[in-house]
C-alpha cells in the first residue's frame, strides 16, 4: 500500500507549509489527484488519517479533486480529454495520442486552517 507513504509525504509537506505560515491547526487539505496517478482514493484517505495523527493536521479532512486525463493530439493540434483511460486515441479524429497533459498529478493545492490569532478570537 504505497498510499500510506504518499499520505506521510503529504502530511510532511502540509506540516511544513503550516509551520511557515504560523498555523496551529489545519482543518482541510485540498489535493489534486490525476485519474492515472496510480493512487487508490480510499486507501489514501485511510492513510491520511493514520499519517496525520499527532500533527497539526490531525482530524483534518482530505478533499480530493479528481483531475481528468487530457492528452495532446498532434493531428488536431489541440488538447483533448479522453473519455476512457484505456484508449489513448483522440475522441475527435481517432489518432493515437502520446503526450499526456493532465491526469498524472498528485498535487497539494491548498490548506484551510483555523485562524486562532488574538484578533480573530476577540469579540
Amino acid at each position: 500500500m504505497h498510499e500510506l507513504s504518499i499520505a506521510h509525504s503529504l502530511v510532511e509537506i502540509a506540516e511544513e507549509a503550516a509551520a511557515k505560515a504560523g498555523v496551529t491547526r489545519v482543518t482541510v487539505v485540498h489535493l489534486r489527484l490525476g485519474v492515472i496517478a496510480g493512487v487508490v482514493r480510499d486507501a489514501l484517505l485511510f492513510g491520511f488519517d493514520i499519517a496525520s495523527t499527532g500533527t497539526r493536521l490531525e482530524g483534518a479532512r482530505l478533499e480530493i479533486e479528481e483531475v481528468p486525463l487530457q492528452v495532446y493530439c498532434e493531428t488536431c493540434d489541440t488538447v483533448v480529454a479522453l473519455p476512457d483511460v484505456r484508449y489513448f486515441r483522440c475522441p475527435q479524429c481517432g489518432a493515437a495520442c502520446q503526450r499526456i497533459v493532465t491526469g498524472q498529478e498528485i498535487e497539494l493545492a491548498a490548506l484551510e486552517y483555523e485562524d486562532d490569532t488574538p484578533e480573530a478570537t476577540a469579540s
